[in-house]
């Protein structure tokens, strides 16, 4: 069903250690507004999907998605790269390094680990759609604060592409639900 490519969806060249941007980062790998719970979240709903039409649009996102956690992941890595265990603490990430090392777990910022209590699925097409609309803008503003708070470019690129895949991934949804709304679902 998959193929890998074993590339990135857009490049991912970090030259700059900065930990504290890599704490914050960890809310779009596994945050309520993250990469991991928009692909669990269109992976659950493509199933309540009543055509091959919606089954086919969210399967395309979701496994999109995956692609965005590998690109915030290996930002991640690309901002942690060569940190000492000091830094980790002098960061804020002591927590995660007692745990995990300096591997990456899907998180919040705040170190709260990922939940499927993120996941919205109610079975209903129209209504999920409505929260994968929401949920696309949520993770479009996640992304400009993560803008706002980056002064390099090395990190803002690949920010900025993520955030305007959230802007065509509302806009393919908002397709969806009007068709469905059209045909009476």
């Amino acid at each position: 069903m998959y193929k890998y490519m074993k590339t990135l969806n857009f490049p991912v060249d970090i030259k700059r250690k900065n930990l504290k941007m890599a704490k914050i980062m960890y809310t779009q790998f596994g945050g309520p507004n993250s990469e991991l719970a928009a692909a669990l979240r269109y992976f659950s709903q493509k199933f309540s999907m009543p055509d091959e039409k919606g089954k086919a649009l969210l399967n395309d996102i979701a496994t999109e998605e995956l692609g965005h956690c590998e690109m915030i992941v290996a930002m991640i890595k690309g901002l942690t790269k060569g940190a000492t265990v000091e830094e980790m603490k002098q960061a804020g990430l002591s927590d995660l390094y007692a745990e995990h090392g300096f591997g990456t777990y899907p998180s919040n910022a705040s170190g709260i680990p990922f939940t499927t209590a993120y996941i919205a699925v109610t079975g209903d097409p129209i209504a999920d759609l409505s929260e994968d609309m929401a949920a696309e803008e949520k993770a479009r503003a996640v992304y400009e604060n993560l803008i706002d708070l980056c002064d390099d470019e090395d990190v803002i690129r690949p920010l900025l592409f993520l955030r305007q895949r959230e802007i065509v991934h509302f806009n393919r949804f908002k397709e969806l639900y009007k068709y469905y709304k059209k045909k009476g679902y």
